[in-house]
């Protein structure tokens, strides 16, 4: 346990400027089934930081109404079943970057999705046991 994070937080959490982050949160939770853990509004109700929960994962968000404009990003997020969670990704709005698939030199089978903000979003599970790290 460490008293400089958050105890449930991951060292790394991908940090996403959206100009739409409400559209970006709903996309998140009927994607990946997220879960919002924080949220700061401005003053006029907007908006500001989000941290979204994806299972072990913590997905923060900066809100638009600032000079910074959408930032496209690739994450790759591990699921219990791939090729569900990349069904669920396009039904939410999301456009096929690769169907999933299972390449002979990779342990994962691995889709990509493009949400509508841009984001590419690699989801995988590892559906045999993966091969010994060297």
């Amino acid at each position: 346990m460490s008293d400089w994070k958050p105890s449930s937080y991951p060292s790394l959490s991908p940090y996403l400027i959206c100009q739409d982050a409400e559209g970006l949160i709903a996309f998140l939770q009927a994607a990946f089934g997220a879960t919002v853990e924080r949220r700061f509004d401005r003053p006029d109700g907007t908006l500001m930081h989000a941290e979204a929960r994806i299972d072990d994962s913590i997905v923060m968000i900066g809100g638009g109404a600032t000079e910074i404009e959408s930032a496209p990003a690739h994450l790759h997020l591990y699921v219990e079943d791939a090729r569900t969670t990349f069904d669920r990704a396009i039904a939410a709005g999301a456009v096929v970057v690769r169907e999933p698939e299972q390449a002979t030199e990779d342990d994962d089978l691995r889709g990509g999705v493009q949400d509508p903000w841009g984001v590419t979003w690699w989801v995988a599970t590892q559906p045999t046991p993966p091969h010994p790290m060297p």
